[in-house]
């Protein structure tokens, strides 16, 4: 975080100081609410939760060098007291990104947050230092902490926006207001939260809402092959650019195709040129994501030549996200378990049948969360898709839900041992452990509820009588 006094941090949040021998102390390290991160220097923010209170870690943290707790009671060594920890740590974050100068872009959609943020992050800081959004960190304690890793030196600050209802966006964006707002798209993720589709679109867009007028330098930057986000461009005075395979997008892809290890390649256009890409990730539906990142790139002056040589030595960042790794007997493991909706698992699995060219492919799967009244027909539909992509065998891992994936192979034409429904993990990796042989590219998804990244583990550790070689 900039360096900034006891005194003035408890004017920000309008705290109380209890037991500060010296207001003028300055907070030099970072902000952070996990004891174990804590540095000289660092400010400790207490949260009170339902199993661990962080007010009783406040001795240890300040004997380990913290300059002082935010806390909501006094805690026998140096605190700025609040009413409440959370709208302190907000409003802090507030007057830090104010302070900064540093140009904000906050992104948003139902699917391909993370996978976008990263590639924005990856190609943003070859112009300049920025900051961006660990892992999945998105929401109203994630969002600020990361607004005040920030330093003087930050230029660009690249944060993940998620919504749990209407409202959520538009308060985080009174935290960290975006000069740059990207929504990806509306899909399937949490609507049995919000009700529809209609709803989830009225919360993203918050955020192109919130941008200042073009004239003030607001850029919306828009999915245009998704209807839903489309029609956002009437929700903000920014200016909006739209990115997509649509003929009208300002960034757009062409000749789109996968290399023979399901790696994504095309022709960048943008305003101001074009270029190639032959993406590291995997999926085609990185494409989407990689003309996001190109369209906010671009409109903080990257030309495409740039934009293209950063996204095609781009990385996938966040853990458990489409992470390929080829055990030494030559089994493929790509788990992609870290989270699941409809969208993104029906992209899943085209990555896996691209890959797997001249292989046999599992798709080891699981539930798909918060789906509401829309689960049974989602998750028929994903058992359905496997079988028409020709996936050698579908392990449905779990309860209700993955019965009905199980369901949906066998209604489209999966009688045979294409398919089959297992307790859970364990008999999952069993089965695996029986069945793989050299070649075979296995698929683990499922929500993050379900806890399926352990298969993957099991998977890789069964095959580590040699070194492992991760792609």
């Amino acid at each position: 975080m900039i360096a900034l006094s006891l005194a003035e941090i408890a004017a920000v949040v309008g705290g109380q100081t209890y037991d500060i021998p010296d207001p003028s102390v300055q907070v030099t390290g970072p902000v952070v609410r996990d004891s174990r991160e804590v540095v000289p220097g660092s400010l400790f923010v207490a949260f009170r939760g339902e199993r661990v209170d962080g007010h009783d870690f406040a001795p240890a943290v300040v004997a380990a060098g913290a300059a002082a707790v935010l806390a909501s009671r006094p805690v026998g060594v140096p605190a700025i007291v609040v009413e409440d920890v959370q709208t302190a740590l907000g409003a802090l974050a507030r007057h830090v990104v104010t302070k900064l100068g540093a140009t904000l872009v906050g992104l948003t959609g139902s699917a391909g947050k993370t996978s976008t943020k990263d590639l924005i992050a990856q190609v943003l800081r070859r112009k300049a230092p920025t900051v961006f959004t660990p892992g999945s960190l998105n929401n109203e304690i994630g969002l600020p902490l990361t607004a005040l890793s920030a330093t003087e030196e930050t230029r660009f600050l690249v944060l993940e926006m998620g919504a749990r209802g209407i409202g959520h966006i538009r308060y985080l964006t009174e935290l960290t207001p975006p000069r740059i707002g990207l929504v990806l798209n509306v899909g399937s993720a949490h609507i049995g939260e919000f009700g529809g589709r209609e709803q989830i679109a009225q919360a993203k867009g918050e955020l192109v809402e919130s941008l200042p007028p073009a004239a003030e330098g607001g850029v919306a930057v828009l999915n245009a092959d998704d209807p839903y986000v489309r029609a956002m461009a009437s929700r903000t005075k920014a200016k909006v650019v739209l990115f997509g395979e649509a003929d009208e997008a300002d960034v757009r892809a062409e000749n789109v195709r996968l290399t023979d290890s399901g790696q994504p390649a095309f022709r960048l256009h943008t305003p101001s040129g074009a270029s190639d890409v032959t993406m590291r990730l995997y999926g085609e539906h990185h494409v989407s994501n990689a003309l996001a990142a190109a369209a906010v790139a671009h409109e903080l002056g990257m030309s495409a030549e740039e934009i293209a040589t950063a996204l095609s030595e781009a990385d996938s960042l966040s853990r458990w996200r489409m992470e390929v790794t080829e055990r030494p007997d030559g089994v493929t493991i790509v788990n992609d378990a870290y989270n699941a909706n409809p969208e993104s698992m029906k992209a899943a699995l085209r990555a896996l049948v691209a890959m797997g060219k001249g292989r046999r492919t599992w798709a080891v799967l699981g539930k798909m969360a918060e789906l509401g009244d829309e689960a049974l027909a989602e998750h028929d539909a994903v058992g359905r898709l496997a079988v028409r992509l020709n996936v050698s065998k579908l392990v449905a891992v779990g309860g209700r839900e993955a019965a009905w994936l199980q369901l949906g192979a066998y209604n489209e034409g999966s009688w045979g041992e294409e398919s089959v429904h297992v307790s859970d993990a364990q008999a999952a990796v069993d089965l695996l452990r029986s069945e793989l042989r050299p070649g075979d590219v296995v698929l683990v998804k499922a929500s993050r509820s379900v806890g399926l990244e352990s298969v993957a583990q099991a998977l890789l550790e069964t095959g580590a009588e040699g070194e492992v070689a991760a792609r």
